[in-house]
């Protein structure tokens, strides 16, 4: 009946402000309290008491998970890579957002915490600190198959599509059986990826004309404009920053090396990709991403990683890594270069379809990507470093010692056997516990409320979630 909200940046708590749907009892801003920090006095008693309340198992993942804070990025871009505060700040901001959440925790005493996206210092607290505490926590996860949306009271896993998973597999009848069924027949005749957004078609920069077109006069119309008023605001809000704030001249500044870039191009770097030989697959991951900060924190190093698994391959297979659609532009020539000069390692244009080297790949390794979804919907064997949700499928290898991974690709490629009957037993149980709704489009695009009001999938959506608060498994 009562609602309260931890914000990330102040642009969304305008937009709370200024809405008359909910009432919120509180609201925190974290981009108040990161500025706190600067007139904290650092407290190690208090850091060594939260570490040991709340450490996972120390402090350190609440840092990392924050791009602003371990990267300078989302302010500046990719391959930029620089902390935004000194250590001893970064213990200071540790400190003041704990507090804030805490005393946040005490006053508001919520039944459950509900959190799209763990992607700051705060979010992350908030996270744990509530589950230690017994506050039910849960999670707004993409289920990977149309535009479904799942709950679940961890990031690690989808809880209660596992909970529903290993009920189907002991005997209870799914009433999506059938639809499940149905569904992998469609998805192998005609292979879709879930998200627009991750296939070569939605963006327009893989090739080098593209990094052009910004030139031409209708575009001009529209930026020119647009630069101008960030500008403006740019010069307004110089007296207090916030630490996520983008300025114009560094993003014209990043803008421009991607531009140069992208017109130089990394073609002759590229191999073609021949699918009547055996051949393993890593997609590359979009950098830096909950993909890899939060469900693999400690592979967010894709060429290191890549490395790792070219020599523990068979000496005659080769590796096909093909970058992300997402990335053209932002990674440099010298990463590609150390790529393909890794002996068995193709490097793969950003233009062929992920799920075309899915498709007739002999396996697929990778950290959390998608495309490893789509690959065991493909009937291929997966290999994965990260939490993800499809490691609950009995046949993917979760990789946690990168020392047992030849072994395990030995194994996966000798031993592996598909399991249809256990696929279509997670497929049903994903179905079940999930409701179809076009939440890329509201995240990403935006929409009025009036919009959101009509839309059938977000009631669906909002029942769903009053089931998961109303009837709590305690699991």
């Amino acid at each position: 009946m009562e609602f309260c909200a931890l914000i990330g940046q102040r642009s969304s708590l305008r937009f709370l402000e200024a809405q008359r749907d909910i009432a919120y009892t509180s609201l925190l801003l974290e981009e108040d309290v990161h500025k706190k920090l600067y007139s904290e006095e650092l407290d190690m008693k208090y850091l060594r008491w939260l570490e040991n309340e709340y450490g996972i198992p120390n402090l350190w993942p609440y840092l990392y998970i924050d791009r602003v804070i371990m990267n300078g990025q989302l302010v500046r871009e990719y391959p930029f890579d620089a902390p935004s505060l000194s250590h001893e700040d970064m213990l200071r901001r540790l400190q003041v957002t704990a507090k804030a959440v805490i005393a946040f925790l005490d006053k508001e005493q919520p039944d459950a915490v509900v959190i799209s996206v763990i992607g700051s210092v705060g979010s992350m607290l908030l996270h744990h600190i509530a589950k230690k505490r017994g506050i039910q926590t849960i999670q707004i996860e993409f289920a990977r198959i149309g535009n479904r949306i799942v709950f679940s009271e961890n990031y690690h896993t989808f809880t209660w599509v596992r909970e529903k998973f290993e009920k189907i597999r002991s005997g209870q009848l799914s009433p999506m059986h059938e639809e499940a069924k149905r569904f992998l027949a469609e998805f192998r005749a005609t292979p879709v990826h879930y998200d627009e957004s991750a296939v070569p078609e939605f963006y327009k920069q893989t090739g080098r004309l593209a990094n052009i077109r910004f030139l031409q006069p209708r575009n001009l119309a529209r930026s020119v404009p647009w630069h101008i008023r960030t500008l403006l605001q740019d010069f307004k809000r110089r007296k207090d920053p916030d630490y996520t704030d983008i300025f114009l001249w560094w993003a014209l500044w990043d803008k421009v090396k991607r531009k140069i870039r992208g017109l130089r191009g990394a073609g002759d770097l590229f191999s073609p990709a021949d699918m009547k030989k055996q051949f393993a697959y890593f997609p590359l991951h979009i950098d830096p991403e909950v993909a890899t900060m939060l469900y693999a924190p400690f592979y967010t190093n894709q060429l290191e990683l890549i490395r790792a698994i070219a020599r523990s391959l068979p000496i005659d297979m080769p590796l096909y890594v093909k970058e992300h659609p997402g990335m053209v532009g932002y990674r440099t020539r010298v990463y590609y270069r150390e790529l393909t000069q890794i002996p068995n390692v193709r490097l793969m244009s950003p233009s062929i379809s992920g799920l075309d080297l899915a498709a007739h790949s002999s396996l697929t390794i990778t950290i959390t990507s998608t495309n490893a979804w789509e690959s065991v919907l493909l009937k291929k064997p997966v290999i994965t470093f990260g939490d993800v949700f499809f490691n609950d499928i009995p046949g993917v290898e979760r990789c946690q010692s990168i020392e047992n991974l030849p072994f395990i690709v030995k194994r996966q490629l000798e031993e592996w056997r598909h399991d249809e009957e256990t696929l279509i037993a997670y497929m049903s149980a994903l179905l079940e516990d999930s409701v179809a709704v076009d939440f890329s489009a509201l995240w990403n695009k935006g929409a009025s409320s009036e919009e959101v009001h009509a839309d059938s999938g977000i009631r669906n959506l909002a029942r769903l979630l009053a089931d998961k608060i109303l009837h709590t498994s305690h699991t």
